[in-house]
C-alpha cells in the first residue's frame, strides 16, 4: 500500500531543511536535505534556497513551509532570527510563484506550531491532554501551545521577559553556543525562563525540541522545575513533519 506522503520544508534562522514525510508514521522518508540559510536572509534568497530544496525531490503535490514568524493568513507578520522585509510579506503567494504551485497548495505555519502539531500527532499521548507548551531551543525560542491536542496559533512565549530581558536572548540553544556555555550553565538559565513562563500560563507538560533536543541527556534531567519535562519525540525534524501535515490537510495561519 503506498504511503501517505507530503512535503514539508522548515526554515530556520541557520538552515532550511526539507524531506519527504509519511504522514502515516511522522518519520522522514529518505535523506532530508538542508542548507545554511542565506545571509541576509531576504525573501528572495529563501525562496531561491526552498525552490532549490524542493527542486532535489520528485514531489509535485502540495507543500507545508515553516516560517520563524507569526503567520496571519498566509502573511508574516513578524521575523524572528531572518530579515526584516519578510514583515508584512504575503509568504504564501511568493512560494507559489517561485515553486510554480496553485497558493492553496502551499502551507505557511509558524516554525514551532509545525513542530507542535507533529509531536501531538506522532509523539508522546501524553501530549493529546490537557495544557501543553512545545518549545524549540535553536537560533531562538519557539512555542506552541495546545489545549487538549488542539493549536493555538502564533504564540510568542520566546519574547516574554525574564529578569528584564527578552528571554531567547539569554536562553536559546544559540546563546550557550555564542557564550560558550557549559550545558549545566545554560541549564541554569532555561530553568529561569522555565519557571518564568509556568507560572504564566500553568501548563500540564512541557516539550523540549529544536537542535539542542538531540543532547537533551546532557541538560534535561537538570531542570528543577514544578511541570513534567519530556523530549520532543521527532527531535529536530518536527517541523518538517508537521509543515507536510499541514500542507496536505490545507492548514494555514
Amino acid at each position: 500500500m503506498t504511503a501517505n506522503r507530503g512535503f514539508g520544508i522548515d526554515i530556520g534562522g541557520s538552515g532550511i531543511k526539507g524531506a519527504l514525510v509519511d504522514l502515516d508514521k511522522g518519520e522522514l522518508i529518505g535523506d532530508r536535505v538542508r542548507i545554511d540559510t542565506p545571509k541576509p536572509s531576504t525573501p528572495d534568497a529563501v525562496a531561491a534556497v526552498v525552490s532549490d530544496i524542493v527542486g532535489r525531490f520528485d514531489w509535485d503535490g502540495p507543500i507545508g513551509i515553516t516560517l520563524p514568524a507569526v503567520i496571519k493568513k498566509g502573511v508574516a507578520q513578524t521575523a524572528a532570527n531572518i530579515d526584516p522585509s519578510w514583515i508584512g510579506l504575503d509568504a504564501g503567494a511568493l512560494f507559489a510563484e517561485r515553486l510554480g504551485r496553485d497558493i492553496a497548495d502551499v502551507a505557511i505555519l509558524n516554525d514551532a506550531d509545525a513542530a507542535g502539531m507533529a509531536e501531538i500527532r506522532f509523539g508522546d499521548p501524553a501530549a493529546r491532554k490537557g495544557v501543553v507548551a512545545l518549545l524549540t531551543f535553536g537560533t531562538g525560542i519557539g512555542s506552541a501551545l495546545f489545549q487538549d491536542g488542539t493549536l493555538m496559533p502564533n504564540t510568542e512565549f520566546g519574547h516574554i521577559e525574564v529578569d528584564g530581558h527578552d528571554a531567547e536572548k539569554k536562553a536559546a540553544a544559540s546563546v550557550k553556543d555564542n557564550e560558550g556555555l557549559s550545558y549545566p550553565d545554560w541549564a541554569k538559565r532555561v530553568n529561569r525562563y522555565l519557571t518564568v513562563l509556568e507560572d504564566l500560563i500553568w501548563p500540564d507538560l512541557f516539550i523540549v525540541g529544536g537542535g539542542v533536543s538531540k543532547k537533551s541527556h546532557k541538560w534535561v534531567p537538570l531542570l528543577d522545575i514544578r511541570t513534567p519535562i519530556i523530549t520532543a519525540s521527532l527531535l529536530n525534524n518536527a517541523g518538517i513533519v508537521g509543515a507536510a501535515a499541514a500542507a496536505r490537510e490545507g492548514l494555514s495561519h
